[in-house]
């Protein structure tokens, strides 16, 4: 039934036509029309959702089973995941919240949970170190604003 993946393409336009129009909420950044501000990475998310949802309705996987199994509550649960985390993202902080949603994600997967978690933990701090110091994008700290460099 490719009719079950256009469903799902039209679905998925209208979260990226709702993620984009959320990134262009963002307020300006100080200075004026600089290049890279805020919303350029959820807009380019968004972009590449909505292309990719484009790709689901032209050509939908001629696979007629959706996986209601075991792959089905594990994509459930990914998706619960990331709403927990875009909800929590700023009052923990984006260390803390990379952390637990990246660190479910892996454990999710298979891995140990200390290794998931360490993955997590890595994969936030150094996300956060590369969009604070060199594309110089400030993401919340929430819980750990008390190591905010003034």
């Amino acid at each position: 039934m490719t009719f079950n993946d256009r469903i799902f393409g039209v679905l998925l336009i209208a979260l990226a036509v709702a993620y984009g129009w959320g990134a262009s909420q963002f307020p300006e950044p100080f200075g004026g029309s600089e290049a890279i501000g805020p919303d350029t990475f959820p807009t380019l998310l968004a972009v590449v959702l909505g292309l990719c949802s484009l790709y689901l309705i032209v050509r939908p996987d001629p696979d007629h089973a959706w996986p209601w199994s075991r792959t089905g509550v594990e994509l459930v649960i990914a998706v619960v995941v990331l709403v927990f985390y875009a909800m929590l993202l700023e009052p923990l902080g984006f260390i803390i919240s990379t952390t637990l949603a990246v660190g479910t994600l892996c454990w999710r997967m298979g891995a140990e949970p200390l290794r998931a978690y360490l993955v997590g933990a890595v994969a936030g701090v150094v996300v956060f170190l590369l969009f604070n110091f060199a594309l110089d994008l400030a993401l919340p700290l929430g819980l750990l604003s008390f190591l905010e460099v003034s």
